[in-house]
């Protein structure tokens, strides 16, 4: 399994130009729906920006996907089997964080996916990004500094948590070491 899949953007950008195309939205509409720049979508669509994880979900959750769904859709792909050499993994240009996609089918409620949070290093996901879907997480090494709207958890290896309603999401690393971490998610 290569480390990032070396056509990644360029599958992305096809991907969401096509969600959006099937919609028949314009990239004006598409701005406005995600929160993300038109400026910035017509780069990410051109492959002249690689998006980051933020600007991932933000669009994904226009199109009511997750995040694992509009990837895999990126990848044309979805079996009952996945090997481990074929798991896709993506990090993200702003977190360093990089996430290995273990299980999502479109036809499966449930999704699963391991993330390595380097040290020092944080992401935050807007409240869109949990709309139709229940989430929890359980780190499996390293710390972990959950910030949910205004409650702040710190998790260690072996805790779980599971997502309220939806709010802002902070990840953060305040450690020196990776955290490992897995993710399972259903839709609603």
């Amino acid at each position: 399994m290569s480390d990032i899949m070396d056509d990644t953007p360029a599958r992305l950008a096809r991907r969401i130009r096509l969600e959006r195309e099937a919609r028949g939205w314009s990239l004006a509409e598409l701005a406005e729906r995600s929160g993300v720049a038109k400026a910035s979508l017509s780069r990410i669509e051109r492959e002249e920006m690689s998006p980051t994880a933020v600007l991932l979900v933000r669009i994904a959750a226009a199109f009511e996907l997750t995040l694992a769904g509009l990837l895999l859709r990126a990848e044309g792909g979805g079996s009952r089997l996945v090997r481990a050499a074929a798991q896709p993994e993506w990090t993200d240009p702003g977190s360093g964080y990089v996430r290995r996609q273990i299980f999502a089918r479109p036809d499966h409620p449930l999704e699963l996916a391991r993330i390595e949070l380097p040290p020092g290093r944080e992401v935050t996901l807007p409240a869109a990004s949990y709309a139709h879907i229940r989430q929890m997480l359980w780190v499996m090494q390293g710390r972990l500094v959950l910030r949910e709207g205004r409650e702040r958890h710190e998790l260690e290896a072996g805790d779980g948590f599971g997502f309220g309603p939806p709010v802002d999401v902070t990840l953060a690393n305040e450690s020196t070491m990776p955290c490992i971490y897995l993710v399972a998610l259903t839709r609603s």
